[in-house]
């Protein structure tokens, strides 16, 4: 099983205006992808929005600028809003970011879960499926082929142009991004797409049948399941105790969830609903290194799932709280579960 993390560049929308702030965080994203890499961690994914309390719009250049710092972890968007983006722009930056890291790149593709991007960038929300399903299939061509021939419904044909660079690798790796959708999983297994499912709440068990599903359209489609990655993606944190993780975590997880809470019309979190998502059959991954390990392994257990990435910041976080959170989480929790499932520890870089 492949282990990483994934973030948005979470910082308090109170400073957004603050340039120097800003600034700040993004250095301490890259430091915190190099963390990950040296600590022999599998994967580092990092998520697009368009809003203030997130510092990353454009995932494909903050993770360029991990890449040339980096040797070895694979770099992904998490996700990549493909709905309101043009497929080209998105290959084409991607497949730079696959040289300049000798082939560690990755496209994570969703709609995403907030909408702002589609106004920024002209995009008709009444069109929130048509313009992913159309764009995904433009992209899957531009990977198969240098040159295209394409024409659809929402976006300008294009008349056998050559699409450049070239990524190393063939194919580039395009994974789907679902959140609990049916329709969506079912597009992925038909695809032959990689799967990564999104559990931020409720009990895990409810997404087997999913995952079921997924594999199960594959193997309509005449794909080979078993060929087929799948990664659970989750909020979680992890420290030196159960109590200091909980201390660290849950002031700003309540804060960002009640924040987004407010503006979708849920209810507020409360500190019971935390405790319950934390414990052993809950969503969260938040706790001391044991913790983390047994809930990994009972997730892995569920789905038989080839990665897990744990979101550690949900909402703003003392830099120091989650480089450590990363520290333990490659040097304790990952040899453990790599250990546990007998999956060999790969090499870590020099120096």
């Amino acid at each position: 099983m492949e282990l990483g993390i994934y973030t948005f560049g979470e910082t308090d929308p109170r400073s957004t205006h603050n340039a120097t702030v800003a600034a700040r965080r993004m250095q301490e994203l890259v430091e915190e992808i190099v963390l990950a890499d040296q600590v022999g961690l599998d994967v580092f994914g990092v998520g697009e929005h368009h809003r203030p309390d997130y510092v990353v719009s454009s995932p494909a250049v903050v993770l360029a600028a991990a890449a040339s710092r980096t040797q070895r972890i694979r770099l992904t968007s998490a996700v990549t809003v493909l709905s309101s983006d043009d497929p080209v722009r998105v290959f084409q930056d991607f497949a730079t970011l696959d040289l300049i890291s000798n082939g560690r790149a990755e496209i994570t593709a969703g709609r995403g879960s907030f909408i702002e991007s589609y106004p920024l960038f002209g995009q008709n929300l009444d069109d929130y499926d048509e313009l992913f399903t159309e764009k995904l299939a433009l992209l899957l061509k531009l990977r198969e082929q240098e040159r295209v021939t394409w024409s659809g419904a929402l976006r300008a044909s294009i008349d056998d142009r050559g699409v450049y660079p070239r990524p190393l690798q063939s194919p580039l790796p395009v994974w789907i991004a679902v959140g609990g959708t049916p329709a969506s999983v079912v597009r992925a297994g038909t695809l032959g797409l990689p799967l990564a499912v999104a559990i931020i709440g409720g009990a895990p068990e409810r997404f087997v049948p999913l995952v079921a599903l997924y594999r199960e359209s594959a193997e309509r489609a005449g794909h080979d399941p078993s060929t087929l990655p799948v990664s659970i993606n989750s909020h979680g944190f992890i420290a030196d105790s159960d109590a200091r993780a909980v201390a660290v975590s849950f002031p700003p997880y309540i804060e960002a969830m009640g924040r987004i809470g407010r503006e979708r019309g849920w209810p507020m979190p409360t500190q019971r609903q935390f405790d319950v998502e934390r414990s052993p059959r809950g969503a969260l991954l938040v706790g001391a290194p044991e913790q983390v390990i047994d809930k990994i392994l009972f997730e892995h257990e569920l789905f038989g799932h080839n990665r897990m990435l744990i979101q550690f910041s949900v909402g703003p976080m003392a830099h120091a709280d989650i480089m450590r959170s990363i520290e333990l989480f490659g040097t304790v929790v990952a040899p453990a579960v790599r250990k546990a499932l007998g999956v060999a520890t790969p090499a870590m870089p020099p120096g």
